[in-house]
This record gives C-alpha cells, structure tokens and sequence, in this order.
C-alpha cells in the first residue's frame, strides 16, 4: 500500500494544525456567494431529489459537468459545497449538487432516508446527464458520506459503466464500522452529537406521525446517543439491513478499491477525527486506476491553508487543478489509466 501513497501537497498555517481546528475552521469563515437553480428530479420509485444547479449555467451543451455529492446531513449551504461548486463554476464547468433524499429543501416522500452505500439515486442522475448532455464531459466528486457512496457506485460499475470521465473522493469514510467507533471517542464525540441530533430532527416527525415501518417512538428516538445506535435502529431497518453490522459492511466502499477501473482522485488527511488513524493500512491496495493522496495534516473536510495573506481552502485550489487537468488534454492526470473519455466519446 505505502508506494501507492501519495503526500498530498497540502501545508497548514503555523499554529493551525490541529486536526479539530482544521475541521471546524470552514464554519467560521464567510463562504463564496453563489446563486442557483432548483430542480426536482424524479425517481424511478416515486421520491425525488434536488438538484442545485450553480447560476447561470454555461450556455454550451458541451461543456464540462461537474457534479458534487455532499455528506452526512450536509446541502449546498456546507462550506466545502460552495467552495467547490464556485471553483467549478469559475472555470467554465456547470456545476451540480445532488441533494440526499431529504437534504434539501422538502422532505422526501417514501418512508425511507439515505445511506453511505445508496447509489441508485446518484446512477439514476448520471443517466439522466448522459441524456441531456451527451457530449459533455463529466467529473463527479463525493465528500465524506458521498465519497463513500461514490467510490461505491464507481467499483460497482466498472469503467465503461456510466457515463463519468472520473472521479474525485474527499475524506470519505470507506470503512463505516471503524468510522462510527472512531466518532464515539475523545473529542470526536462533539460531531458525533451533532450529527446524530440532526439526523434525529429530520425524521421525528414522520416517526410521530407514524410513517416510518419502525417499532420505535419519540422517545426511543431520543435515547439514541450514538451513530452506531441510530444506524441499528433507524438507519438499517428503514434501508433494508439487519443491523448496524451489516449496514456497514455492505455499505462501505473500501473493500472495493481493488476493483476501481475509472480513474479517480482520493484525497485523505492522516488525522481525520472521524476516522481511525492509517486508516488506508487497513484497506485493499487500490486499483492502478487510483491516485490515493494522502496529508498529514487536514482534518475533516478541512485542509483550510494561508494564502493571498488569508485563510483559503485548499481543497479548492485542488479540486481545480484535477478539473483543469480533466478539461486540458495537454495536461497529464497522475492517475489516469487510459483515455479520459466519457462513454460518448467527448
């Protein structure tokens, strides 16, 4: 594993180091003002999801797309979204957030939510820009749980499997049980409350009004202090799952990064508080087709850096470089196994 490592070229601010500072750091800082624009995009089962389209959108058919998974209870308010989708949208891409059922602005209408390994909804969306934008080329990026579920749907699907030029893995928690006992230690508890409050929020109504198939009331709902506990009962059972186990097992992507044939970008800090530490020791050697970079320092979704004499994301000057590289075919993408050409041909 050790010579597919990469360091990343990532160096924090004297002083800025530490990985909870790291990742708390984007919540302070203002983000990029960015317009957009909403569509509702029907499922094949009767839900939906939103889209946040980056505004105004090129008026070239052909240009490149650029589509962005988010996290565990994030939309395209969270910092990391709109640095992204602005550094996209500045470099002629049309940019795209895919909300999680449930993440944007309504409720989703099945009485299910989403998971790490969900990946119909985001296959179901690359079939539909395969049909509007044929020509166009197209880089999807996942962060955290959508990096997971991404790199998920990319093993599964082989090469030519979908009509995706790469893709791009941001902190993503490819192994979910060592993921969730990681957030209940130490101070990694903080974002484990957070997330598990917010994830209690969104479904308490549909569970008091009785819309949810669980054997569960409010407050049951309420006793749920951790992750793991509210995977085993809410998420697993509302997904199809026997428990938490096996929600993680056969939902986390790292066991597949021996099977990634398209070329894709995973970018990791060491001291990831939601993650244990080595955490890619513990994983199957990735694929040739994978360019694993790896910074000792980051945090979560942090990697926040000093330049242009202010604190600036570094995961947005990156996330640029790799589009760049993908739109420029002057310009050789360190992991690229073969021709970086969508199933169209463009």
């Amino acid at each position: 594993m050790r010579e597919r490592r990469h360091e990343a070229d990532f160096s924090p601010p004297r002083g800025l180091t530490n990985a909870h500072v790291q990742t708390l750091l984007p919540r302070l800082l203002p983000r990029p003002p960015l317009a957009r624009e909403v569509e509702v995009l029907e499922l094949p089962d009767g839900d939906f999801v939103e889209l946040n389209w980056a505004s105004p959108q090129p008026a070239d058919p052909e240009a490149p797309v650029f589509v962005l998974f988010h996290g565990l209870e994030g939309s395209f308010d969270s910092p990391y979204a709109r640095w992204l989708l602005s550094a996209a949208s500045r470099l002629g891409w049309r940019a795209v957030l895919m909300h999680f059922r449930g993440c944007g602005s309504q409720p989703n209408r099945l009485p299910r939510a989403y998971h790490s390994g969900d990946t119909a909804d985001a296959y179901w969306l690359f079939g539909q820009l395969a049909h509007r934008f044929p020509k166009a080329l197209k880089v999807a990026a996942g962060v955290s749980l959508g990096g997971n579920m991404l790199l998920k749907l990319v093993a599964e699907q082989g090469g030519d499997g979908l009509d995706l030029a790469g893709a791009i893995v941001i902190s993503a928690p490819l192994d979910l049980a060592a993921s969730a006992d990681r957030l209940n230690q130490g101070f990694s508890r903080v974002y484990e409350r957070h997330l598990v409050r917010a994830l209690k929020r969104k479904v308490r109504d549909k569970l008091v009004r009785g819309a949810l198939p669980l054997p569960l009331d409010a407050g049951g709902l309420d006793s749920l202090s951790s992750l793991r506990a509210y995977d085993d009962v809410v998420t697993a059972p509302l997904h199809g799952f026997e428990g938490a186990e096996d929600y993680y097992q056969r939902a986390s992507a790292g066991p597949l990064l021996g099977d990634v044939e398209l070329p894709t970008l995973i970018l990791h800090a060491d001291d990831d508080p939601f993650m244990p530490a080595s955490l890619y020791e513990r994983l199957p050697a990735p694929s040739p087709a994978v360019h694993l970079e790896i910074a000792r320092h980051g945090g979560h979704v942090g990697f926040m850096e000093w330049r242009n004499r202010r604190l600036e994301p570094w995961l947005a000057r990156r996330i640029s470089r790799e589009l760049a590289s993908w739109s420029s075919p002057a310009i050789p993408w360190p992991g690229r196994a073969g021709p970086h050409l969508t199933r169209s041909g463009s």
